[in-house]
């Protein structure tokens, strides 16, 4: 029997504020345990929670982005379970009229491109922090309110590999592996798929993956919507957006990465295709830019990254900022290819030298003594000993097969341990040859 997987993903992003959702303390990262707390993120009896209007603003850049429909009347609502770290014993967050709803991303996986659907965003507070060790918990509320969205997918998703593209393509920040989601997910595909051929039944449930293990761990049963017990907060009142507050958030919004996939093809000349991968993930098209701007050769940019850059990647199962080399260095490494201070082919090799050490490419080329060769006396030594040890080629190539030119260039740069310049090799070979073509 067959089977389909059908993939729908729930994404929390946290908002980039100052302060959190409903009150004014701060959420700076790694403070202090319970430094940024208050009566009113601490659920006391009393309080009355204000809402953020920069969240506001972040939540409908990204419905904005996802062309969503903003609902320009939306609720919040109190959700009703019990977590220790978790204050006032139910989560403000928005159930049945979100910020918007109805929107999509278009993703690229491999030459394909495929939409996925947005069924919804929200906005929610977060919860605190539980601290376990032997015998105790402690608990750290600085996490307590801050603000998110919820970004929930329709199920229109059928892979890990589809949902990796999803999730690079949001944007997301502080995702610790996208690789680590396929594989996830691969994983799932696996279980279930096993777990139902054996006569067993799939239970709705929250699992987490263990990245060491390789497996999915469950960890709790999954509640039914009604289990939450939904009902509007009576604290808040309802989120009325103007439409000129609509239009004046959406002249805020940034290049979109299907915008600047346009830019690149039109202003820079890169494929198609390459623009459509480089600009899937944004770390990937900030490489791209940033190592453009230092050599201003767009197109052999694209051709190193599209080329041994995502090959070295996907063969160490890495993303772009866990690479050593930065894009300036590979904008170096360029510049001095367009010098002819090194050839294509140990250019390679100082790639690879880059990859793994992010060591800057004049100084691999200077410690290993790759300069490129173009000493016309030292590349015509090499060139008389490929013509003397060669001579039925040469034969054939004066009586007009031109084709074994690459035969001869390529004896050549092996003679000189591939740093003979190019340009100068073939001009020096046509004239020993006596060839006019």
């Amino acid at each position: 029997m067959d089977f389909e997987p059908v993939i729908g993903l729930e994404v929390h992003a946290q908002l980039t504020t100052k302060s959190k959702l409903f009150c004014a303390c701060s959420t700076e990262f790694n403070a202090p345990a319970n430094a940024h707390v208050c009566p009113v993120c601490a659920g006391h009896p009393g309080t009355l929670p204000v809402l953020n209007a920069k969240a506001v603003e972040h939540a409908l850049k990204a419905a904005l982005a996802l062309d969503c429909k903003v609902n320009l009347r939306s609720v919040f609502a109190r959700k009703n379970y019990f977590y220790p770290d978790l204050p006032k014993g139910y989560q403000i967050t928005q159930f049945d009229l979100p910020i918007c709803q109805h929107g999509h991303l278009d993703i690229e996986v491999g030459t394909r491109s495929k939409r996925v659907g947005i069924t919804r965003i929200h906005m929610e507070e977060d919860a605190g922090k539980s601290v376990h060790a032997q015998g105790y918990s402690l608990v750290n509320l600085n996490r307590a309110a801050t603000p998110l969205i919820e970004i929930v997918s329709e199920p229109d998703i059928r892979s890990a590999e589809e949902a990796g593209a999803y999730l690079r393509k949001l944007r997301i920040k502080n995702v610790n592996s996208f690789r680590f989601v396929e594989k996830a997910i691969d994983y799932e595909i696996n279980r279930q798929t096993q777990l139902i051929q054996s006569g067993g039944q799939v239970l709705q449930e929250t699992r987490t993956y263990d990245s060491g293990k390789g497996v999915t761990i469950s960890m709790r049963g999954k509640e039914e919507a009604h289990d939450y017990r939904y009902f509007p907060e009576p604290d808040l009142i309802p989120l009325m957006i103007s439409q000129e507050t609509l239009e004046t958030v959406r002249s805020k919004l940034p290049e979109l990465p299907d915008q600047k996939r346009d830019r690149f093809i039109a202003e820079l000349g890169i494929p198609a295709y390459d623009s459509a991968v480089i600009t899937s993930s944004r770390k990937l098209a900030e490489f791209f830019e940033v190592a453009v701007s230092r050599c201003g050769n767009a197109k052999a940019v694209s051709n190193w990254v599209m080329g041994e850059m995502l090959r070295l990647l996907k063969l160490d199962e890495r993303e772009v900022d866990d690479m050593e080399m930065q894009p300036d260095e590979l904008g170096a490494l360029i510049r001095m290819i367009d010098a002819g201070t090194i050839s294509n082919t140990i250019a390679k090799t100082v790639f690879e030298e880059m990859y793994k050490t992010g060591q800057d490419p004049e100084a691999i080329v200077k410690e290993k003594g790759l300069m490129q060769i173009s000493d016309t006396s030292a590349i015509l030594q090499a060139i008389d000993k490929v013509i003397a040890g060669n001579a039925g080629q040469v034969a054939e190539y004066r009586s007009g097969k031109d084709k074994l030119m690459g035969f001869f260039v390529g004896q050549v740069m092996k003679q000189m341990g591939g740093k003979a310049n190019p340009g100068v090799v073939n001009e020096l070979l046509k004239r020993k040859l006596g060839a006019t073509s």
